[in-house]
């Protein structure tokens, strides 16, 4: 039995009777409490009985749930280990992002504040928890210094994540995150210029040194690194890439699968990034004649293993040897001793990624600009145009440099030098 009291000009008390005391006749009640803020449901009765009835459904099923906890007696770790796990890391995070989040949970958050009841927590202890980050002697590797900028914004990030969830399930009534600032990162400029400086994608000059140095290496390891560099594809779409999905008649590769992570040994699989990174690729004729023949390489090898192939019915491009795809950090740390081998500059394998728009957007003139970045948009597989726009927008300001470049033939000094 639930029904809920008007508190305020424009609150509610939620009440769900979940029992009796030992005497049989004193009640015992969760209650919770709502506030209406749209004065559009405010000003009609009916919208607001049809508010509060939802709110007091959605309540008394939290209460009659086996697993419900009174929030004031619900403790940090508890919430974020039942609810916040279950009902939303699970399913939402990548499995990466996940072991990051745990990472931070472990280390961090759980040993400040998961004894703490998730009402007790106050944006002071926030503010405090994240300066006492920055001070000398707060790594936990023994080095005297702070943490760095990026990895106090990551814990903040995700005690916010968990902060939010408990405020809209309505745990608790406001977010003490809502009155702490992300903390300010001292080294944003210098961290900016050596960006400028190490550019972390490759002009046409650097990637036609990359391709040169690549044809000394495997036919595996050359299609794989282009893939990226020319395909445009993240790490864990090469590594989870099976032969079906290879189209040699219309020269294009599928993006259906994705390995961001490996644990105990085994790759753990999950759905591309987003809807949009499920995608088919065009790839240039010369990279999927070379394909081709490495696919010929692929069949001799599997026949060649026998017994001592792993990958069962799996059929893995680029796989590790004995049919199981690569272990998901292992392509980032043999093009790294790549780089380091040719003498090529380093960037990060993401980078690959990156150089593929910049490559394509290079040669191009201001008119076809938005043409061009909408290919990119697919080829990469971005949800928005505007995440493309931001990375690129280095080649964007080299471009409308050139357009305007194109006006000096009509400087007075041009012409008299004619």
């Amino acid at each position: 039995m639930g029904y809920y009291e008007k508190r305020g000009k424009n609150t509610w008390r939620l009440v769900v009777v979940v029992g009796y005391e030992a005497d049989g006749v004193t009640q015992i009640r969760a209650r919770d409490k709502v506030t209406i803020e749209d004065p559009v449901i405010l000003k009609s009765p009916k919208k607001t009985k049809d508010h509060l009835e939802d709110a007091l459904r959605n309540f008394t099923n939290k209460v009659l749930a086996a697993n419900y906890v009174k929030p004031e007696k619900l403790t940090f770790d508890e919430f974020v280990f039942k609810d916040w796990y279950n009902n939303y890391a699970r399913d939402e995070l990548s499995p990466a992002t996940l072991e990051v989040y745990q990472s931070h949970l472990d280390s961090r958050l759980l040993p400040r504040f998961g004894h703490i009841y998730l009402g007790d927590i106050k944006s002071m202890h926030i503010l405090n928890f994240l300066k006492e980050l920055e001070r000398p002697g707060a790594r936990l590797d023994g080095k005297e210094e702070g943490l760095d900028a990026g990895t106090i914004g990551y814990i903040y990030r995700v005690l916010k994540n968990i902060l939010t969830r408990a405020t809209e399930w309505h745990y608790i009534e406001s977010n003490p995150m809502d009155g702490v600032k992300k903390p300010r990162d001292k080294n944003a400029r210098a961290k900016q210029l050596k960006k400028l400086e190490d550019p972390q994608y490759y002009e046409e000059k650097e990637a036609q040194q990359v391709v040169d140095a690549l044809y000394k290496e495997s036919n595996k390891w050359r299609l794989l690194i282009l893939g990226s560099m020319f395909g445009g594809w993240r790490r864990g779409e090469l590594i989870a890439l099976e032969w079906p999905y290879v189209n040699f008649e219309d020269g294009t590769l599928t993006v259906d699968n994705n390995i961001p992570l490996s644990k105990d040994g085994k790759a753990i699989e999950k759905a591309p990034k987003s809807t949009s990174s499920i995608r088919t690729v065009d790839f240039p004729k010369w990279y999927m004649a070379e394909l081709e023949d490495y696919y010929d390489e692929w069949i001799r090898e599997r026949k060649r293993l026998g017994t001592k192939w792993l990958g069962g019915t799996r059929q893995f491009v680029f796989h590790n040897g004995h049919g199981n795809p690569y272990y998901y950090q292992h392509p980032s740390k043999w093009w790294k001793r790549f780089c380091t081998r040719h003498g090529i500059r380093y960037i990060k394998f993401h980078g690959l990624r990156h150089s593929s728009g910049t490559l394509l957007l290079e040669d191009e003139s201001e008119s076809n600009f938005d043409s061009i970045l909408k290919v990119i948009q697919e080829r990469l597989g971005h949800s928005r145009l505007s995440t493309s726009s931001d990375i690129y927008v280095h080649v964007t300001k080299k471009i409308k440099k050139r357009s305007a470049n194109k006006f000096d033939k009509f400087s007075r000094n041009t012409q008299q030098e004619n």
